[in-house]
């Protein structure tokens, strides 16, 4: 007998479709989950968006107005995939109403709003993901196995690398992302957040850091209207780009490791380039989001002139068997989101924490605001 898990989305942009896919393909790939979602109420401002959803996508009803979700007997579990300053309002609410939590980084514009989240998820006994999906790839996950069984040797540096195109356009319509008040730090919350997500996850914990920031199009066109996702707004009111398109961070970890984290949201050129480079001892591995399925690995005992082979991951990596039955069969962006879902919808029905947690959250979120602290001061800061 599989019990229904009554779900709410709240913000419908790109990510509220992508949670709502996930949702929807979980009884496919996760036939035997205890739990199986059932789509209650979406909300979104937006004139018209929730009811196009609804109609869309099945839900069974929609609104305007998110504290109507936090009210509704019918919903169990709520996405929130709206902005970020609405973060920690809708969070803290939605934990307060008994609501397992699913909610996207990074979990408001400072590491206090991600802590105000995780008090309230712990004070409600309720579960809380966070959707850090780059770790759920099969291959970053190998990577991690293959780096803490020891064979690179020990880490002696890492690089990690997130840079994107998708502010580069210099039309580029003047949204709630490029405001310090509602978008916070600007690529540190979009792209960083990752990144320092994946050091940790790789790595262990980061002790100090110091960074550079830069904004390099100070100023944009102002929408006339609702916007979704990053369009473009030629010949409105100009207004100043308030937070950062570029972050260089160096990076000094508990163990002893040195790592370099660069993200960039104006890299024309450049689409979701991004991954990582951990080099030890005794070899290294490399991992490249555009080429998800695959790793290159370096291991031996020649050091000098050793060889870098392709891995392609399979059925004994991550959750890669429940979506393809050998090696080299390619998974995407939306397969991680839906191993994401899995992990949060396991997580409400076993009652224990799978995969990302608002603790990771407020990891990831203090290494931001140190970077940014960092990149005032011009010095190195202790975490």
């Amino acid at each position: 007998m599989v019990d229904a898990l009554g779900v709410a989305v709240i913000g419908f942009g790109w990510m509220g479709r992508v949670h709502t896919q996930a949702y929807a393909r979980l009884p496919h790939h996760y036939p035997h989950l205890p739990l199986r979602p059932r789509l209650v109420t979406v909300a979104e401002e937006v004139p018209g968006r929730a009811e196009e959803a609804a109609e869309r996508f099945g839900f069974a009803s929609a609104t305007r107005d998110w504290r109507e979700v936090a009210a509704d007997p019918r919903v169990r579990a709520v996405s929130v995939t709206a902005p970020n300053f609405l973060h920690r309002e809708i969070g803290v609410a939605m934990a307060e109403a008994g609501k397992h939590l699913w909610i996207e980084k990074p979990v408001g514009l400072t590491a206090d709003d991600a802590r105000a989240v995780a008090a309230a998820v712990a004070d409600a006994g309720v579960q809380g993901t966070v959707g850090f999906n780059y770790r759920n790839a099969p291959a970053v996950e190998a990577a991690r196995d293959l780096i803490a069984s020891g064979e690179i040797g020990t880490v002696t540096h890492a690089r990690i690398r997130l840079f994107s195109d998708y502010a580069a356009h210099p039309d580029g319509a003047l949204t709630w992302r490029y405001e310090r008040e509602r978008g916070g730090s600007g690529v540190l919350g979009d792209l960083a957040s990752h990144g320092a997500d994946l050091a940790r996850f790789l790595l262990g914990d980061i002790a100090s850091l110091t960074a550079d920031t830069a904004v390099f199009l100070p100023e944009r066109a102002r929408p006339s209207g609702a916007t979704a996702g990053h369009a473009l707004a030629s010949g409105g009111e100009p207004g100043p780009v308030e937070n950062e398109d570029y972050v260089s961070c160096l990076l000094r970890f508990s163990s002893g490791a040195r790592g370099v984290l660069e993200a960039c949201r104006v890299s024309v050129g450049e689409q979701n380039a991004y991954g990582f480079e951990v080099h030890g001892t005794r070899g290294a591995v490399f991992w490249d989001f555009r080429r998800m399925n695959e790793l290159g690995v370096s291991r031996g005992t020649t050091y000098q002139d050793q060889p870098v082979s392709t891995v392609y991951v399979g059925p004994g990596a991550g959750e890669f068997a429940a979506f393809q039955p050998g090696a080299a069969n390619a998974m995407g962006y939306d397969d991680l989101k839906v191993i994401e879902a899995y992990r949060f919808v396991r997580s409400v029905a076993e009652g224990t924490p799978y995969g990302t947690t608002l603790a990771d959250a407020v990891h990831s979120a203090t290494v931001l605001d140190a970077m940014a602290q960092s990149a005032e001061s011009g010095r190195w800061v202790s975490l």
